[in-house]
């Protein structure tokens, strides 16, 4: 099946054949975004360095300029952001933990 824009959408079966591809798209670029939590697991000198409150902030500020210049709801950008860094923190501790005990 062809992936319509979702402006030349005209049936669900269309509309969910493009969720799909893009949900396939954002999984990939979720694998990207963990490829770089795994780095910083391996730079990071200290576990404690693994946290970084003022870098969280950063990026979800940033995410959200970004969302409110592509016309998306800043709220909820702001709170899928949240959660993604919060799991990118844990799976970093965890990657961090796990180098530390191969070690």
């Amino acid at each position: 099946m062809t992936i319509l824009p979702g402006p030349e959408c005209s049936t669900m079966a269309e509309v969910r054949a493009g969720v799909d591809q893009v949900d396939r798209e954002l999984i990939a670029l979720l694998r990207r975004r963990f490829d770089y939590m795994d780095a910083a697991a391996r730079i990071k000198p200290e576990r404690g360095h693994v946290r970084d409150e003022a870098r969280k902030a950063q990026v979800i500020e940033n995410a959200c300029r970004l969302a409110a210049a592509s016309g998306l709801p800043e709220g909820a950008i702001r709170q899928l952001w949240n959660d993604l860094v919060e799991a990118s923190i844990a799976y970093e501790l965890e990657e961090y933990d796990r180098r530390v005990t191969k070690s």
